[in-house]
């Protein structure tokens, strides 16, 4: 009687079949390129990096703007004829002043207020606070040419505001800029004085 030993069978190795043409071409892709998030930053992260940066600088941003306007206005005041709010601020002030003042002389000084006001805005620092507090009493000087000039600043027979009106309205945006500078100015805390050791 033979006796045969049967030697065990070892399962084949695990072969996975070539990928087509096709689907090998996307592997090799996905090989090289990165998954979505380890690619390079997008243009979304581009933008959330200047959203960053003019967060950073909104209070500089805001100051240098309102500031520029009024560098610009200002000077425009400097030249007969310039300015199309020319008129309307001399007769808003020489209501003001009674007639006491001439009118070039009103003229001058509006543009020198308004030039230094915009010098202060932008520089900021020091002359920052002087600017805020001439800048909220020239505004008063503006809203009040809507009482002090009905006639150029509404329609008649309605509440709607002539173009000078409008001019002088929409100053309400400078006054909100200026307002949250002088939040943020009047706000901070006093640095410590050194004393001397």
């Amino acid at each position: 009687m033979s006796s045969s030993t049967v030697e065990p069978t070892l399962p084949p190795p695990d072969r996975t079949p070539e990928p087509p043409p096709r689907e090998a071409h996307l592997a090799r892709a996905q090989h090289h390129h990165p998954p979505a998030d380890r690619r390079p930053r997008s243009r979304l992260a581009g933008l959330a990096d200047l959203a960053g940066l003019v967060d950073a600088h909104a209070l500089a941003l805001l100051r240098a703007t309102v500031g520029i306007v009024f560098v610009g206005f200002g000077v425009l005041k400097l030249f007969p004829s310039a300015s199309p709010a020319e008129q309307l601020a001399v007769d808003a002030a020489t209501k003001m002043t009674l007639g006491l003042v001439p009118e070039t002389v009103l003229l001058l000084s509006l543009a020198a207020l308004e030039t230094a006001i915009g010098i202060g805005l932008i520089v900021g620092r020091r002359l920052l606070r002087p600017a805020l507090v001439a800048f909220f009493l020239h505004m008063g000087g503006v809203f009040s040419t809507l009482v002090l000039l009905p006639d150029a600043m509404w329609q008649p027979h309605s509440p709607a505001p002539t173009m000078e009106g409008q001019y002088v309205v929409k100053n309400v945006v400078l006054v909100a800029v200026c307002l949250v500078v002088a939040a943020n100015e009047w706000g901070r805390r006093p640095r410590p004085r050194r004393t001397a050791g």
